[in-house]
């Protein structure tokens, strides 16, 4: 979807995410007339849902806002997602905090070819005003307050969410997680697993980027791998 200009692109997590932005779609398309159309990804799995937080909905309609806040103490991470693996990443929120004491903010992402595109206007805009005061992503401006590497995790190929790599403040290490590799049929936890994107990698994605930046011994990162039980000498999944 993101090869085509005028396509908004969202993969939502939540029913309050949905109505944001079918709300906004209906207004561009309809109301405005704009020239673009909206594309949804929606999936069949149950699950709580939280509630709108007002004043979201902008951030929302923007690709990114700030779901839950981690604890205040350090060290910290930034965990990313969209769609219903976001849920793993709450899931490795609470494994982060509790066996490993690590703080982590979870931002959800409907939609990384929104945040993609704004960073790449910001560069455009940049370039041809070299004397002007820079323009700054909106991935930068969220992430700017809330110290700490970040990990993205999605049911898509890497490249997906791979595109706000340049986004990213400088300085921070970026993680991502991603289903590159074959199609196949199993149950949906397996699948996780097998293309390494669930909470157990969340949680040791995490600690290599904090053991990068030095925050964390390298052993705790082998530590996590022993206990989640993973196989670091497995196929990766990518040929398998």
């Amino acid at each position: 979807a993101g090869t085509i200009p005028n396509c908004i692109s969202y993969d939502p997590t939540f029913a309050h995410e949905v109505g944001v932005i079918i709300h906004h779609g209906l207004k561009r398309m309809v109301e405005k007339q704009d020239n673009v159309y909206f594309y949804l990804t929606l999936l069949n799995e149950n699950y709580p849902m939280p509630g709108l937080k007002a004043g979201t909905e902008d951030q929302i309609i923007k690709g990114m806002y700030l779901l839950e806040e981690g604890a205040k103490k350090t060290p910290r991470v930034n965990l990313l997602g969209s769609g219903t693996i976001l849920r793993e990443s709450m899931e490795a929120k609470k494994l982060l905090e509790a066996e490993w004491g690590v703080a982590a903010n979870v931002w959800s992402c409907p939609s990384f070819n929104e945040l993609a595109r704004d960073g790449q206007d910001c560069e455009r805009w940049n370039l041809l005003h070299p004397t002007a005061e820079p323009r700054v992503s909106y991935v930068a401006q969220q992430l700017a307050a809330h110290a700490g590497p970040v990990v993205a995790s999605t049911d898509y190929m890497k490249n997906y969410a791979d595109q706000i790599r340049a986004f990213i403040p400088k300085g921070r290490a970026f993680k991502v997680l991603g289903t590159d590799g074959f199609g196949r049929s199993d149950f949906r936890n397996k699948l996780r697993e097998h293309f390494e994107i669930n909470r157990h990698y969340i949680v040791v994605a995490s600690l290599k980027a904090l053991a990068e930046e030095g925050t964390v011994p390298a052993a705790k990162v082998a530590e996590a791998i022993k206990k989640y039980g993973i196989d670091a000498d497995c196929v990766n999944p990518l040929y398998a």
